[in-house]
C-alpha cells in the first residue's frame, strides 16, 4: 500500500490578488522525509510556508496537511519562523517560552497547564538538549541557544510536521551545524521542511532538496540540479567538491538573485 503524504500539494497556484506568486505547484511530503528549499527573496517560499499554514488559500489547485484542508490541518504543524519578537527587559524563563506551545484558543480566560501539558514541554527541552536551562531567562542565552528554545517551543506542540524558515539566519556557523545535527537526530520521528538560503550547509544536512522561484523544482532526491539554480537563480552552476558540497557561479551575463 502506497504511503499517505503528511503534506499534498497538487496543481497549486497562489498568491495575493492579482499576483500570483506561486505557479502550478506540485508537491509530496512523507512522514520520515527532511526537505530543504532554496530560492531567491521575492521567489515564493514564505507564501508556500503561509499556503502549508492555512494562511493563504489557494487560487487553484488542492493542499492538504495530515489529509485535512490546512486550516485543520497546521494543528499537526510545530512552526519555527525566521523573526522573532524579543524584548531583553522581559523576564521570561526558558520554560515560559517552551510553555508557549501548549496555549489553547481561550487561554486568556483559563492557561493552566495540566500534568500532560508539562510532560510535552520537559520532554521538547529534553530534545534540545535545554532542559538545565528551564530556569534561564532567554535574553542570557545565545543565538543557537535561543534557536533551540524556539524549536522547543514548537515540539511542545506534538507535532507530526517540523517547519522551519531560515533557522540559521541568526547564529554562527558552529551553532549551525550543530543545530542541523539536531534536527537530523529530530527526523528520526519526525518530517522536517525547511527553507533557507545557505546551498553549503543544507545540501550537506538534508534528505532531498527543492527550489522555488514561483514554480516548484523538486525530484525527491539530494541534488541541487542545474536546473534549480537555472530556476532559482537565473545562470547554470558547476557542482564541487572542497571538504563539503558546494557550488561555483561561472561568469554570465544573468542578474543574480540572493537570499
Amino acid at each position: 500500500m502506497d504511503k499517505q503524504a503528511v503534506i499534498s500539494i497538487k496543481n497549486l497556484w497562489a498568491g495575493y490578488e492579482a499576483d500570483m506568486v506561486l505557479e502550478d505547484i506540485n508537491f509530496d511530503m512523507f512522514q520520515d522525509d527532511f526537505v530543504g528549499l532554496i530560492g531567491p527573496n521575492g521567489g515564493g517560499k514564505t507564501t508556500l510556508i503561509r499556503v502549508i499554514l492555512g494562511l493563504i488559500k489557494p487560487e487553484k489547485g488542492q493542499i492538504t496537511v495530515m489529509g485535512q484542508e490546512p486550516a485543520r490541518g497546521r494543528k499537526h504543524i510545530g512552526y519555527v519562523s525566521q523573526f522573532q519578537v524579543e524584548d531583553k527587559h522581559f523576564p521570561i524563563s526558558v520554560w515560559d517560552v517552551a510553555a508557549m506551545g501548549r496555549l489553547r484558543p481561550n487561554f486568556l480566560h483559563n492557561f493552566r497547564l495540566s500534568s500532560q501539558d508539562n510532560d510535552a514541554i520537559e520532554m521538547a527541552l529534553k530534545e534540545t538538549g535545554m532542559i538545565d536551562f528551564r530556569k534561564r531567562r532567554i535574553y542570557e542565552l545565545s543565538g543557537g541557544q535561543r534557536q533551540r528554545v524556539y524549536i522547543s517551543r514548537a515540539l511542545a506542540t506534538e507535532p507530526k510536521i517540523l517547519l522551519l524558515d531560515e533557522p540559521t539566519s541568526s547564529v554562527d556557523s558552529q551553532s549551525s551545524n550543530q543545530l542541523y545535527e539536531l534536527l537530523s537526530e529530530l527526523n528520526n520521528h519526525i518530517a522536517i521542511l525547511l527553507i533557507s538560503h545557505d546551498l553549503t550547509a543544507i545540501s550537506a544536512s538534508v534528505k532531498t532538496i527543492g527550489c522555488v522561484n514561483r514554480r516548484l523544482v523538486y525530484e525527491g532526491n539530494k541534488e541541487i540540479t542545474d536546473e534549480m539554480v537555472e530556476v532559482g537563480y537565473g545562470c547554470p552552476v558547476d557542482l564541487i567538491a572542497h571538504g563539503v558540497p558546494h557550488r561555483v557561479l561561472p561568469s554570465h551575463q544573468h542578474e543574480v538573485w540572493h537570499d
